[in-house]
C-alpha cells in the first residue's frame, strides 16, 4: 500500500513501510528542511547504481512527490529511469534497509545496488 495516490505520482512511489521509516530518520535528524532525494548515477557493477539521501537543496527541474510528511525529490535527468519505481523497507531477520523495485530497469547484479 502507497501513502499517496499512484495516479498522481511522477517518478517514485513511496510505501508505508518506507515512508514511516524516512519519517523517523528525519525526526532524529530534527531538521524540517530535509528530503528524501532518489538519484540514478553512472557506476555499479550494471552501469547505473541508486543513490538515496537526505537533501534540503532544490535543483531546477526536480520533481517532488509527497507521502504524508515526507517529500521525495527525484532529479530531471533521474526521472526517466525511475518513473513508475517503488522504494519499499523491510526489515527481516534476513535483510533490513530500503529496496527499490525499478519496472524500467532490464538487469541488475547481484548485490541489487546498481542496474542496466
Amino acid at each position: 500500500m502507497t501513502v499517496q495516490d499512484e495516479a498522481t505520482t511522477k517518478g517514485v512511489v513511496l510505501t508505508e513501510a518506507a515512508a514511516v521509516k524516512v519519517g523517523s530518520l528525519l525526526q532524529q535528524e530534527g531538521r524540517d528542511d530535509l528530503r528524501l532525494r532518489i538519484a540514478v548515477q553512472p557506476g555499479g557493477c550494471s552501469g547505473l547504481r541508486y543513490q538515496l539521501y537526505f537533501d534540503e537543496r532544490q535543483m531546477d527541474g526536480d520533481v517532488v512527490s509527497e507521502f504524508g510528511t515526507v517529500r521525495v525529490v527525484t532529479d530531471k535527468m533521474s526521472v526517466p529511469y525511475l518513473s513508475g519505481a517503488t522504494i519499499d523497507f523491510v526489515d527481516t531477520i534476513e535483510k533490513q534497509g530500503f529496496t527499490i523495485d525499478n519496472p524500467n530497469a532490464s538487469g541488475s547484479c547481484a548485490c541489487g545496488d546498481s542496474f542496466h
